[in-house]
């Protein structure tokens, strides 16, 4: 089974350091990235400036709540972007509001999922989404994303 590339767009240093433990708790496959804005992440994303040798991640897991650009924001230039859509995006947020539930939905999010507030819970939740996008979902190969 190949590890999965994962960029995680997370202005929360703690999120961002706890997604990232509960990925290697779980003792899996899986290459973590993080940038913590939405522009950072199109950067990264089409590989420009500081990202030019960025790898092009299998899964994205995005806050919706950041600076400069927010999520709904970027969900929507990644969704837009013929050589990016393919690439699933989870939200992974704080809100649980049905507008910005909807709204993700509407702007072809893949799942929305609100972070759990206690440590185990949200390490549970992190290690589900890696356990489907790893075990269950089949991905785009790089040539056909």
């Amino acid at each position: 089974m190949r590890s999965l590339q994962i960029l995680v767009v997370d202005d929360d240093d703690a999120d961002a350091l706890m997604i990232s433990e509960a990925l290697a708790a779980a003792d899996t496959m899986a290459n973590v990235e993080r940038v913590a804005d939405g522009r950072e992440a199109l950067d990264y994303l089409r590989r420009e400036g500081a990202y030019a040798q960025a790898s092009r991640p299998d899964l994205i897991l995005l806050d919706l709540n950041m600076p400069r650009m927010d999520g709904r924001e970027t969900l929507a230039a990644i969704k837009s972007d013929d050589g990016l859509k393919a690439i699933p995006v989870v939200i992974l947020t704080t809100s649980g509001a049905a507008p910005d539930i909807a709204s993700s939905y509407q702007h072809r999010a893949n799942a929305y999922v609100t972070k759990p507030f206690g440590l185990d819970d949200f390490e549970s939740t992190v290690r589900q989404i890696n356990r489907f996008y790893r075990e269950v979902a089949t991905l785009p190969g790089p040539s056909e994303a």
